[in-house]
């Protein structure tokens, strides 16, 4: 059984290329779509359209989300399901090969602890399966992948890329508001992204919160991204914590925020994080242009 306790909802608030300068946000006109997104409720709100003028911002959106999740899904068919039933995948999709070749920087800049083949251990500690069993299936480095295929080198092995593609789906997301001309974005998919400034031209804010809600830090953003993993956020069986490495084992970080200029690379450095002592996890978050902890606890 896995209890869940972070919210999960998708909130984007931006401002068209067309709001007058000067003008209260509050006071323009604001356009709202309500549906679901990665399996959670989600809500898009553009400030400065009509609901006729945001209609198609929202409709590919939604398509983009609808699109992604067929990739890297765990709860519906998609490219990344597939391959953990056949163990091989063949001609995967440019994103995929995307989102692995980032996972592939982060383990070797992790020294191994950020480990996408988790999956098994994963499932094992929420009560399917056996878990030193699954621990024989963990291993990063029996994954290959290119543009012809993706390939297990054990039988059983699974991937698990929550550790990134959320990040990611964040930042295809922002591409696709950032050309339909939107200068001031404000996006929260679990993953923080900001574009521009709020109406008075000071940058967003993003708070950085426990499990429980309460706000620990408070981080300036503009043109980047905010990612905050906490272990205890999610709880399998027992009380184990949802964030573990390759050898089943709990760090002793309770709460890691990274900021970074994409959402992906902020999403699997604070994962990480949770993993590492103070002085490994500094010199892992170094490696990476423009990133930034933020908190750590």
């Amino acid at each position: 059984m896995t209890r869940i306790n972070r919210r999960r909802f998708l909130t984007i608030a931006a401002a068209s290329a067309a709001l007058p300068a000067g003008v209260a946000l509050a006071a323009t006109e604001t356009a709202t779509w309500s549906g679901v997104a990665l399996g959670a409720p989600a809500q898009m709100k553009i400030v400065g359209m009509t609901d006729a003028q945001a209609a198609p911002v929202f409709a590919q959106v939604a398509a983009e989300l609808d699109r992604l999740e067929g990739i890297f899904s765990l709860y519906r068919d998609s490219e990344l399901t597939a391959l953990n039933r056949d163990g091989v995948l063949k001609a995967p999709s440019a994103e995929m090969l995307e989102v692995l070749a980032i996972a592939d920087d982060l383990n070797r800049a992790s020294g191994g602890a950020f480990d996408a083949t988790v999956q098994p251990l994963w499932l094992a500690k929420g009560g399917q399966g056996n878990v030193d069993a699954a621990k024989a299936l963990v291993g990063w480095d029996a994954v290959a992948f290119d543009a012809d295929e993706v390939r297990f080198g054990t039988e059983g092995m699974a991937l698990t890329l929550n550790g990134v593609a959320q990040g990611y789906v964040t930042d295809r997301v922002v591409m696709i508001l950032k050309d339909a001309g939107l200068t001031d974005v404000l996006m929260d998919m679990g993953e923080v992204a900001a574009l521009g400034h709020r109406a008075d031209g000071a940058a967003w804010v993003a708070g950085v919160s426990t499990p429980a809600g309460e706000i620990v830090e408070r981080v300036q953003l503009s043109d980047r991204a905010l990612a905050t993993s906490a272990p205890m956020a999610t709880v399998l069986s027992g009380s184990d914590a949802h964030i573990f490495g390759p050898d089943g084992n709990e760090g002793a970080v309770a709460l890691a925020s990274v900021s970074a200029p994409t959402a992906a690379i902020a999403d699997g450095l604070s994962t990480a994080l949770c993993l590492m002592d103070a002085a490994a996890g500094a010199e892992m978050v170094a490696q990476f242009a423009g990133a930034k902890i933020e908190a750590l606890s």
